[in-house]
């Protein structure tokens, strides 16, 4: 049945919603709001696409935990492609970042602060009464019509076919390619890539997938690479019946990779009868360097980055300089062998020199000034000199060129933190764990993060994913200290202290001298009562860090209960 409003909100922000609720309802105003308008029994995620294409206006209950909630962004991604007047009714005084920004930095912002509440919504009831005013009853005109039937796709994550797992980078590196692609046709809605990678190694049934995406159609392959000899299959199927729209298989050379995602966009396009604009055409065209070669070291670079040991950063960097040799016009390769350059500093050997990082992260931009991953690696670097108000306005121009990177949250994330900006830090990283699912640091930060600020009631959540995740990691990459000693201390806060001490000395015995693994492996000694361990540890890795690392510890609270003991007096001279 048709409503006036769709009404959106996290489960932090019921009290607010059912409040805004009860006033519209008191002017006559028929809305539809999770869970009470679901029938028991029918399906959950239709239930919600098939309502916020039946309301004439769609409310959303805006704060920091709607803007982290993927729930309430998949609500805001889908009304904003059926072209809904969006109406944000801002609870807490924060603003959108990564998707929500892209989503609603162009709507109209009413706000509900501060307290009492009640004033706010009744003036509210009158907006939304207006909005109802302008946008009637009946059926849609013939440009709204068509907004409203805007094709819409998902693409799943292509499979690897080529029989050995170390190869999975290539055909991740082509589905997000396609991805990023798709997305800057203005007539198609492209779920995420965040979004899509969900359904990664899973058996799915398309339908339940369009379904659960409220999107027309999905998009799914594989990808086999031999040699010099690469064969990429896709086929795009419609939800509605699960028939074969298109679909086709590329036996060709290596280098023709590019021409093969050109085409299967080109087909797409073409398939679902979306006009091209010419700046489309020519942005999907243009590749982001002419040598394969140097494509193929670059995502095995990528690979290897996030996984934050010193031997990875080297040879990450060996990737991303092999293929700036290759081609010297390669801007993601510049701003990679920053990335690593960065952490290196960072962590492992003050010697390199913030200038010549900055130089190459400068260079990535110059070659390629609308590459968020460029302007990302500029923001850590700017970040690693203290430029903070440089490095932020960075950060912000990396999130708005790409809302769903999930470097430049995270080195955004990083950088608050360091600058004791807490809960900023807390946003970014949420949204940073949303964008990578697979990802256990992003969310191993926000448990220390979440504890320092007081959101104890959420540690435990958080703290399970982390060690679920990082669980997986330690299966595919025993040889990495990292998802070990951040899972041991997740272990903590779920009161698993014996299995937090095998996974701490499973740390420690694969790399005890890794700087990383001794400041983790302190924090972990700190919270088990351990104190002249964590100090030993401390004393032992502050003479040589750098300013960042002494600012994760003044900002840390794994070190709280150090910070009344006569020894802490020593740290507190270390970290000046």
């Amino acid at each position: 049945m048709a409503h006036d409003v769709f009404l959106s909100h996290s489960a932090s922000d019921r009290t607010a919603a059912m409040a805004v609720l009860a006033a519209l309802e008191s002017q006559k105003i028929r809305c539809w709001i999770a869970p009470r308008d679901i029938p028991a029994g029918s399906e959950y995620g239709q239930q919600i696409v098939d309502a916020v294409k039946d309301c004439r206006v769609f409310v959303v209950v805006f704060s920091a935990g709607a803007n982290s909630s993927p729930h309430v962004r998949r609500e805001v991604e889908r009304a904003v492609s059926l072209d809904k007047p969006i109406v944000p009714f801002r609870v807490e005084n924060v603003m959108p970042t990564g998707a929500m920004e892209y989503c609603l930095g162009g709507t109209h912002w009413f706000d509900a602060f501060p307290p009492p509440l009640e004033p706010h919504v009744a003036r509210f009831v009158a907006v939304v009464q207006q909005m109802l005013g302008a946008h009637p009853a009946g059926a849609p005109d013939g440009a709204a019509q068509e907004k409203a039937e805007r094709p819409s796709i998902a693409v799943l994550p292509f499979n690897n076919m080529s029989g050995d797992s170390e190869q999975e980078y290539f055909s991740d590196g082509i589905t997000e390619d396609i991805i990023t692609d798709l997305s800057k046709v203005s007539g198609l809605f492209v779920v995420a890539r965040n979004t899509a990678f969900t359904y990664k190694g899973k058996a799915v049934k398309v339908q339940d997938v369009c379904q659960e995406l409220g999107v027309t159609h999905v998009l799914e392959g594989s990808v086999r690479k031999a040699g010099s000899r690469v064969r990429v299959t896709g086929q795009l199927i419609s939800g509605k019946d699960g028939g074969h729209v298109w679909a086709d298989r590329f036996d060709r050379d290596l280098t023709d990779i590019f021409a093969i995602q050109d085409e299967i966009t080109h087909a797409i396009v073409e398939q679902l009868k979306v006009k091209l604009l010419p700046q489309e055409k020519q942005s999907i065209a243009q590749a982001p360097t002419d040598n394969i070669e140097a494509y193929t070291y670059y995502l095995r670079g990528r690979q290897f980055l996030h996984r934050h040991t010193k031997s990875y950063y080297q040879f990450a960097r060996r990737m991303f300089t092999k293929a700036v040799e290759l081609d010297p016009a390669y801007a993601r390769a510049y701003a990679g062998i920053a990335d690593c350059d960065s952490f290196l500093y960072l962590h492992y050997d003050v010697s390199v020199s913030t200038d010549a990082i900055l130089a190459t992260s400068a260079r990535a931009i110059e070659l390629d000034p609308r590459l968020a991953e460029a302007h990302a690696s500029r923001g850590l670097a700017l970040s690693l000199a203290q430029r903070y108000d440089e490095a932020m306005a960075e950060f912000e121009r990396a999130t708005t060129l790409d809302p769903n990177s999930f470097e430049a949250h995270y080195f955004y994330a990083r950088a608050c933190f360091a600058q004791g900006l807490l809960e900023q830090a807390a946003r970014l990283m949420e949204r940073a764990a949303v964008l990578n699912p697979d990802d256990y640091q992003a969310p191993a930060m926000l448990v220390m993060v979440y504890r320092s600020i007081g959101r104890a009631s959420e540690v435990q959540v958080v703290a399970r994913k982390v060690v679920q995740l990082a669980e997986a990691e330690l299966a595919r990459h025993p040889e990495n200290p990292r998802p070990a000693y951040l899972g041991a201390g997740s272990l903590i806060e779920l009161g698993e202290i014996e299995r937090c001490k095998e996974w701490l000395s499973r740390a420690v015995a694969t790399d005890p001298d890794d700087v990383l693994t001794q400041y983790n492996v302190a924090c972990i000694y700190s919270k088990l009562g351990e104190s002249d361990a964590a100090f030993d540890l401390l004393e032992r890795l502050l003479p040589h860090a750098n300013h960042e690392t002494r600012s994760w510890v003044r900002h840390d609270a794994d070190f709280d209960s150090l910070r009344g003991l006569p020894r802490y007096r020593k740290i507190l001279e270390l970290v000046r």
